[in-house]
């Protein structure tokens, strides 16, 4: 079902979505962004390739250059002032999506989404954050009433998001598959996997719906702007497989352990440091576990990561509280 979504700010925007379509205001280019490089045509390439040991490696796939450079010029000073003041929604959205097992980047399909406006409402009637059409909203669980519409309830839309997600990746357990689904459903990408005969996004792309397909790659470069690398939400299965293999090989090389106590979250770690979530995992084994269980813990990271971390323990430390507050 193709879908018109009119923004606050006074814009037309057409998306095809069966539950979820994305809204894109456009962002004054007026400041550069914080990190990424000033000539992304001379710069952007190296930016994601291997070569910091620690630095979350995660490759930006080459067909998603061109346009995550667009992306970056057009929208990237207003995503990065987003991050300011919409610290509260993150953090929020962090603590529901790790409770549901999720990557916690996962947040900025809400981005694409809304923009993270709880009353954007679709001519069609998707409503909310999470864009969720009327049955889907209630099938993950919403009441939506006359007087009630849960849909625009951040907390309870961003369970029911991540309920959503979770069913979706048990069907493609590939997230690209799953964000294209959020938008077009899961026949839409069934029909592109049938007539592609491929499983993995960029082989059957353009078998898929124009605005689904667009709407990967503004997950994908929304998450670069934000993060400034990749993760495993923005790789294929194939690649994320691959990327763990190199994880695991390099895992052990050139660490250091730290012994920590206190209230640390692994999550909080892993993203202040800017490691990937599953070579964390690999080196701190059952870290929030452990840590909770036993009051102490040694943590292992990679030396400039260790470095990094003894800088700034008291703010993970406080991140990690939040964190675990927002959880319960």
């Amino acid at each position: 079902m193709r879908k018109t979504f009119i923004l606050f700010f006074g814009l037309l925007v057409t998306a095809a979505a069966t539950h979820a379509g994305g809204l894109q205001a456009p962002l004054p280019a007026d400041t550069l962004v914080k990190g990424l490089p000033a000539d992304p045509k001379s710069g952007f390439r190296n930016l994601f390739e291997r070569g910091n040991k620690g630095l979350n490696t995660a490759k930006l796939n080459p067909l998603a250059i061109t346009y995550v450079q667009d992306y970056m010029q057009r929208f990237g000073p207003g995503l990065q002032r987003m991050k300011d003041w919409a610290k509260p929604q993150f953090d929020m959205m962090d603590g529901v999506l790790a409770k549901h097992g999720l990557p916690i980047e996962l947040k900025y399909l809400a981005v694409i989404e809304s923009r993270l406006q709880p009353f954007a409402v679709s001519w069609a009637g998707a409503v909310g954050p999470w864009q969720f059409m009327e049955g889907t909203g209630r099938d993950m669980g919403l009441r939506i009433g006359a007087t009630i519409d849960e849909r625009t309830d951040f907390f309870k839309s961003t369970h029911a998001a991540a309920r959503y997600l979770n069913q979706l990746y048990r069907q493609y357990g590939d997230w690209l598959l799953v964000i294209a689904a959020y938008n077009c459903g899961p026949g839409g990408v069934q029909n592109a996997i049938r007539r592609s005969g491929s499983r993995n996004f960029w082989d059957l792309q353009y078998h898929l719906p124009e605005e689904s397909r667009m709407h990967v790659k503004k997950f994908i470069a929304t998450h670069y702007i934000m993060e400034g690398q990749g993760s495993v939400a923005t790789l294929t299965q194939k690649e994320a497989a691959n990327e763990l293999m190199q994880q695991v090989t390099e895992a052990d090389a050139n660490t250091e352990v730290i012994p920590v106590s206190g209230k640390y979250h692994s999550l909080v770690i892993a993203q202040h440091l800017q490691m990937d979530k599953v070579r964390f995992d690999k080196l701190n084994p059952n870290f929030d576990k452990a840590l909770a269980a036993n009051g102490s813990y040694n943590l292992r990271l990679p030396a400039d990561k260790a470095l990094q971390f003894q800088a700034s323990k008291p703010q993970i430390l406080e991140q990690s509280i939040r964190l675990m507050l927002s959880m319960n």
